[in-house]
C-alpha cells in the first residue's frame, strides 16, 4: 500500500532538548495510522479543488478531526477549518500557551500527467504543489498528539490550533483566517512545505528571510488596428507588448541593483482578434518576486514608469495595475533552531540542510506571521529517480515524506510546549 518506511535516526536523545519520539510512544502510534494516512492523501490527490473551493476537502478533513476528539471550526476563512486541543488554562488559572500548526489545501489548474493509479480524476486540475500531502501531514500530527492526549493528557501541557488553510496558491486564503481570528491568542506558529530539491528522509531549515514578496502585475498595451499587410498604417499592440516583455528584463538587469534580485515572470498574454488585423490592444499577466522590502515597495512606481516609457518610445499607451499579495516569510531564530533539533534527532544531523539562501518562491504563510513568531522548512520529496518541480503536471512526490513531514512537526510542537515556560 505504501513505500517502505525510512531509515531514520537511532532512538535517544541529547538531555534537555524535551520530549524524545520513541519514549513517548509516538512512533508506535504514528505506525498503526500510516497507511490510512496514506489513504487519505491518495483520496485528496483524486479530488483536487481550487482555491477558495475546497468544501470536499474541508468536510473530510473536519470529519476525520473531530473522529479523534478535537473541537473543529468550520468555515473560517470561507473553506477553512480550525481545530483545538488541549488545556485552556494553567494549573494556576492563567491562560495556557497557544502553539498552531497551519496546512493548506487547494489544487492548481493544471492536467495532470503523472501516470499514477491515484491521479487527479477532476479535469484540468490537479494538486501540483503538494498540498494534498500537506493536509495529510496535518491530519497525521492531529492523530499522534490525539492518541499522546489519551494516553498522557498531562503531555499535552498547551492548547493546539491546528489551520487547514484554503486558497494558499491565490494567496487569499491566509488573510481570510487571519480576519476570522485564526492567529488570535498564538504564540507560536509552525508551518511546512514539500520541495521537489531535496531528498526524501531530508529537510532544509533556514532562519531569517525563507521566501520573497510576491506582487500581482496587470499590463494593458494600447495601439491602433489597421490591414496586417500595412503594419506601418497602425500601432501594433503585439508588437509593443513584446518590447514590454523584454525590455522589462533588460531594464532589471542594467537600471537595479544585481545584488537585490527581482523576477518578472508574464504568465498569460491575450491579444488580437484576426490572423490579418494588426491587434490594438494587449493584456499581459505576469508576477514579481523581491527579496527587499524597501525594493519591494518601490518596484511598482518603477514598473509604470518603465513599461509607459517603453509602449510611448513605440507609438503605444499602457495601463499597468500591480497587487501586492504577499510579504516575505521571516522566520523566527529559536523557533527555526526547535525544529532542527528535532529534525536531528529524529532523521540524523547529516539529512537536515541549513539553507544558504531564501527562494524567490511566495507562501501567504507570511500573512499570518504579522504579530506571530513562526518558522517554516522545507520537507524533501525527490524519491530516487527526483522529483519534478512544483507546478509540473508530473509532480510526483515520495509519499515516504508523509511520515517524515509529521515527526518533525509532532516532535516540534511538544518540545515547543515543553520549553515554553523557559521563554521560547
Amino acid at each position: 500500500m505504501s513505500s517502505p518506511t525510512l531509515p531514520l535516526a537511532a532512538p535517544g536523545v541529547a538531555p534537555g532538548r524535551g520530549p524524545d519520539w520513541w519514549e513517548l510512544g509516538l512512533e508506535a502510534d504514528l505506525q498503526a495510522v500510516l497507511p490510512e494516512l496514506i489513504q487519505l492523501r491518495r483520496h485528496l490527490h483524486r479530488h483536487p479543488e481550487l482555491s477558495g473551493h475546497e468544501q470536499q476537502t474541508a468536510a473530510l478533513v473536519a470529519g476525520e478531526l473531530r473522529r479523534w476528539g478535537w473541537d473543529v471550526r468550520e468555515g473560517v476563512g470561507r473553506t477553512g477549518v480550525v481545530a483545538e486541543r488541549g488545556p485552556r488554562q494553567r494549573a494556576d488559572g492563567t491562560p495556557a500557551p497557544l502553539v498552531a500548526l497551519r496546512v493548506d489545501m487547494d489544487a492548481l489548474p493544471v492536467e495532470e500527467r503523472t501516470g499514477l493509479d491515484y491521479a487527479s480524476t477532476v479535469q484540468g486540475l490537479m494538486h501540483a504543489c503538494g498540498h494534498d500531502l500537506h493536509t495529510a501531514v496535518g491530519l497525521g500530527v492531529a492523530r499522534v498528539l490525539s492518541a499522546l492526549a489519551e494516553r498522557s493528557p498531562e503531555l499535552l501541557s498547551a492548547r493546539v490550533r491546528l489551520l487547514f488553510q484554503p486558497a494558499e496558491e491565490t494567496a487569499e486564503g491566509a488573510a481570510w483566517m487571519k480576519a476570522d481570528g485564526a492567529t488570535e491568542g498564538v504564540d507560536a506558529l509552525f508551518g511546512v512545505h514539500v520541495f521537489p530539491s531535496i531528498p526524501v528522509g531530508h529537510v532544509g531549515v533556514r532562519s531569517g528571510s525563507f521566501t520573497a514578496a510576491a506582487g500581482e502585475l496587470e499590463i494593458e498595451v494600447l495601439g491602433e488596428s489597421g490591414h496586417g499587410a500595412r503594419p506601418h498604417q497602425s500601432t501594433d499592440a503585439i508588437w509593443i507588448a513584446a518590447r514590454v516583455v523584454s525590455g522589462l528584463q533588460e531594464a532589471i538587469s542594467r537600471r537595479l541593483d544585481a545584488l537585490h534580485p527581482v523576477v518578472v515572470s508574464f504568465g498569460r498574454i491575450e491579444g488580437g482578434k484576426a490572423f490579418n488585423v494588426i491587434a490594438d490592444h494587449v493584456r499581459l499577466l505576469g508576477t514579481v518576486r523581491c527579496l527587499d522590502l524597501e525594493l519591494h515597495d518601490r518596484l511598482p512606481a518603477w514598473i509604470e514608469e518603465t513599461v509607459q516609457a517603453l509602449c510611448r518610445g513605440h507609438g503605444g499607451e499602457a495601463r499597468v495595475r500591480y497587487r501586492c499579495i504577499s510579504p516575505p516569510v521571516h522566520n523566527d531564530t529559536a523557533l527555526t533552531e526547535l525544529v532542527a533539533g528535532a529534525a536531528v534527532d529524529l532523521l540524523g544531523s547529516g539529512r537536515v540542510q541549513w539553507l544558504e539562501q531564501p527562494s524567490l518562491g511566495a507562501e501567504d504563510f507570511a500573512e499570518l506571521l504579522e504579530g506571530v513568531r513562526g518558522t517554516m522548512f522545507r520537507l524533501g520529496v525527490a524519491g530516487p529517480g527526483g522529483c519534478t518541480p512544483l507546478h509540473s503536471n508530473t509532480f510526483a512526490p515520495d509519499e515516504r515524506s508523509l511520515e517524515v513531514g509529521v515527526k518533525v512537526l509532532a516532535l516540534s510542537l511538544l518540545r515547543w510546549m515543553h520549553r515554553h515556560p523557559q521563554g521560547l
